[in-house]
């Protein structure tokens, strides 16, 4: 049986890699993607500081906006949380290929890897599984609601935090609604590849208590 942190017989490091571009922004009454993915990284670092991990990260968008290699230690356990939290990305695209292959590069020992991202992006499930063969994988979902269940109300304005661009989109024709089947069907897939991988996966609904699903996950690998 695996522990959420497991050092007891095999000495691990901790790492995170945190999606910090601007889809992150989407969200409702301030409760955005990535304020929430931020607090549930402090969640999880603060418990890897308590068994006296290495703990380490990288956050990215299309590029590497911080990194912090791996080390022990209460005092850089939590400069690691704090410099997550008062991380203000300069890009704003988003490029989760790159982010993996930097991980798979930095880690030289295998480690206990969160991945936390939207995972709106394309072609990084090869890169993804090679993360869960080499190391222990745990990806954590950052969803939110109105990707993949927005109410019909016709005709309006839909903003691109990435590419900075505004469109307008009929909420209530097929089109529409198909994409956000297909949104909701790419989640369900990344779930499942995660099965197939031994990896465990976990879905946080952005702007809610997100302390069920991880209790959930600590109760998995016990």
């Amino acid at each position: 049986a695996k522990t959420l942190f497991p050092y007891t017989t095999l000495f691990r490091s901790v790492f995170f890699l945190i999606d910090v571009s601007a889809s992150g922004t989407v969200g409702r009454r301030g409760n955005s993607k990535i304020k929430t993915l931020k607090e549930v990284a402090g969640v999880l670092a603060f418990a890897a500081i308590q068994e006296a991990s290495h703990l380490g990260f990288v956050c990215f968008s299309d590029k590497n906006e911080k990194y912090m290699p791996p080390a022990m230690g209460k005092k850089h356990g939590y400069k690691t949380i704090s410099e997550i939290f008062k991380l203000a990305p300069l890009a704003s695209g988003t490029d989760l290929k790159a982010g993996l292959k930097f991980t798979l590069q930095a880690l030289k020992r295998k480690s206990l890897v969160f991945v936390l991202s939207d995972f709106i992006d394309e072609n990084y499930e090869d890169l993804l599984r090679a993360l869960a063969q080499k190391h222990d994988l745990v990806v954590v979902h950052l969803q939110d609601k109105l990707e993949t269940a927005l109410p019909k109300m016709g005709i309006i304005p839909v903003y691109d935090p990435e590419r900075k661009q505004t469109t307008w989109m009929n909420t209530s024709a097929s089109a529409f609604r198909e994409l956000l089947k297909a949104n909701s069907s790419d989640y369900t897939q990344l779930k499942n590849q995660c099965k197939q991988w031994q990896a465990d996966y976990v879905a946080i609904p952005a702007g809610e208590d997100f302390v069920p699903a991880l209790v959930k996950l600590f109760n998995v690998r016990k």
